[in-house]
């Protein structure tokens, strides 16, 4: 099964008191970049947090947001004294309109940055955060990849289309295509015998046969039409594999898209360029949405 490059997931764990909550969204991207955003007192544990995503994620921006509150008691916190004495020498030189007497709110001053920190936790203390943020960034990832999957079964089922589309133009095309030659050879026949009587000489069947063969060999779609086929096929077989395919279903549709250029430039005959143009415009599509695969 393919995979949508674009999702979203989201849980949430409580223990101890504290609440934790994750949100993790993907976009489209040719390679893999993730975006790590954790309290500060968390920090520590961006490095397995980016090994986690990129066990399950291997293609696209991700965006990892780790929210923690606390449920009960607050978290005691390190107040920086000389930091905090440090903004209070700084106000207190502060003048203000009318000389009208102001004053400094403590609690206000400690959400100032390098006021509050959190306190360093132990080893111990790290390896119960570090589980408990892999069991609620898991359960975010699992319901992030249930949304992939629905987004790739519509994009599969999307490309099925595209690609039944395709097959239907090119039938038109290959039941056409012998017709071409037939047509010429009938249109040059009647215009030579036209041009022969008017001036009253003779012209051998045989220049009229190989003038035939020359055009019928520079019209022939025979193995563009084969290679074409031959891509859709391997388009199919791809997109059921449920690997790590976009790139290659990419490079795909531009070679698909060749074929159908090269039929196009060989295609004499105005019935062929409108088909031509029609699965021209179904490859874009398929190539369009196959930027939103894994």
């Amino acid at each position: 099964m393919i995979l949508s490059m674009t999702g979203y997931g989201s849980a949430q764990l409580a223990r101890g008191g504290v609440c934790y909550a994750v949100e993790v969204r993907t976009v489209n991207n040719r390679y893999l970049k993730l975006s790590i955003k954790l309290p500060e007192h968390l920090q520590f544990a961006e490095a397995a947090i980016d090994k986690l995503l990129r066990k399950r994620v291997l293609r696209g921006t991700v965006s990892f947001a780790l929210r923690v509150r606390s449920d009960g008691a607050p978290v005691s916190r390190v107040i920086n004294m000389a930091a905090l004495q440090a903004y209070v020498d700084t106000l207190a030189k502060v003048t203000t309109p009318g000389d009208t007497n102001t004053t400094i709110d403590l609690a206000t001053l400690a959400t100032l940055p390098g006021i509050s920190e959190a306190p360093e936790y132990d080893e111990s203390q790290r390896e119960a955060q570090l589980a408990v943020l892999a069991e609620v960034a898991g359960s975010a990832l699992d319901s992030l990849m249930a949304m992939r999957q629905e987004e790739g079964k519509a994009l599969r089922a999307d490309l099925d289309d595209n690609i039944s589309q395709v097959r239907d133009e090119l039938k038109n095309v290959s039941s056409r295509a012998p017709l071409v030659v037939t047509d010429y050879n009938e249109r040059l026949k009647s215009r030579v015998a036209q041009l022969l009587q008017t001036a009253k000489l003779d012209l051998d069947q045989e220049s009229l046969m190989r003038e035939v063969a020359v055009f019928a060999d520079r019209c022939d779609i025979s193995e563009e039409l084969s290679r074409l086929d031959s891509h859709m096929d391997q388009f199919g077989d791809l997109c059921s594999r449920g690997e790590q395919v976009g790139r290659t279903l990419d490079f795909l549709t531009q070679e698909m898209l060749r074929e159908a250029n090269t039929i196009g430039s060989k295609a004499n005959d105005g019935d062929l360029a409108r088909s031509v143009v029609l699965i021209k415009g179904l490859i874009d599509r398929l190539k369009e949405q196959v930027q939103n695969i894994e």
